[in-house]
C-alpha cells in the first residue's frame, strides 16, 4: 500500500479548505443543524393545533 498525495488526501477528505465554514456540513434526511430539531418539532406540531383549531371554529360557526 502506498502513501496518498496531499493532493490525494483533499479529494479524499472533503476538499480540504472547503469544509471550514464553521458547520458541520453533514446532513441527516434534511437536518443541517440537529440541535435546533427539537425547537422546530414543537414549533411545527403548534402550528398543526392552531390550524385544527381554527378549522373547528370555522365549521362549528357554520353549522
Amino acid at each position: 500500500m502506498r502513501v496518498l498525495t496531499m493532493n490525494e488526501m483533499s479529494l479524499v477528505a472533503g476538499a480540504a479548505d472547503d469544509c471550514s465554514s464553521g458547520g458541520s456540513g453533514n446532513n441527516y434526511g434534511g437536518v443541517t443543524n440537529p440541535s435546533t430539531l427539537a425547537r422546530d418539532l414543537i414549533e411545527i406540531y403548534e402550528g398543526l393545533v392552531a390550524a385544527t383549531s381554527h378549522v373547528i371554529e370555522r365549521v362549528a360557526k357554520a353549522l
